[in-house]
C-alpha cells in the first residue's frame, strides 16, 4: 500500500529506523487494518512522524493525557470537517530514548520495538483504542497479526530471555 509520511527529526538521539522503515511499518499497519476493497486503498494516505526527545514526548503527554512522564508513542487522529475531503490520517510523536529503554527492559530487538510502536500509532490513528478489554482484544491481535506479515515476534508474550 502506498503512504506518503512526512518524517520529523526534533532530537539528537540517533537511535532511529531509517525513514524507509517507518514508512514500511505504516503501509503495513494500513494494509493489515483497512480491507483490501476499502475506499480508502483508492488515494494515498497521508500522516506525520515526529521523532522527539523527552522533554517534548512529557510536554505533550502531560497537555493532552493529564500524565506528567515520558512514554513511548502518542497518536493525534487527524479532525478535519466534514467539507475538506483530505486523506490525512494524523501525526504520531514518538520518543527513541523510551522506545530504546523499553525494548532493553523488555528484552525486545530496538527494531522489533520500533515497528511495533509505528504500528501501535497508526492504528491509533484509524480509530483503534485499547481502553476497554474488547477494544485491547481486537487492537492487540491486529498488532500481533501485523508484525507477524514482517517476521516480527509477539510483542505481548513474555520474554523468556529474563527466566
Amino acid at each position: 500500500m502506498n503512504v506518503s509520511v512526512d518524517l520529523q527529526i526534533a532530537t539528537e538521539e540517533e537511535d532511529q529506523p531509517p525513514p524507509a522503515k517507518l514508512q514500511q511499518w505504516v503501509a503495513s499497519a494500513l494494509a493489515y487494518a483497512q480491507p483490501a476493497n476499502s475506499e480508502s486503498t483508492a488515494v494515498t494516505p497521508e500522516l506525520t512522524i515526529r521523532i522527539v526527545d523527552e522533554a517534548e514526548i512529557t510536554a505533550l503527554n502531560r497537555n493532552y493525557r493529564n500524565k506528567d512522564q515520558a512514554t513511548n508513542v502518542l497518536s493525534f487522529p487527524a479532525d478535519l470537517p466534514d467539507h475538506i475531503d483530505l486523506p490525512l490520517l494524523g501525526d504520531l510523536v514518538i520518543c527513541p530514548a523510551v522506545v530504546k529503554r523499553e525494548a532493553e527492559q523488555q528484552h525486545k530487538a530496538i527494531q522489533d520495538h520500533w515497528a511495533h510502536m509505528v504500528i501501535h500509532g497508526t492504528l491509533h490513528l484509524l480509530g483503534y483504542d485499547h481502553n476497554e478489554d474488547d477494544e485491547a482484544e481486537i487492537m492487540e491481535s491486529l498488532e500481533i497479526d501485523t508484525l507477524a506479515t514482517l517476521h516480527i515476534a509477539n510483542p505481548y508474550k513474555l520474554s523468556t530471555k529474563n527466566a
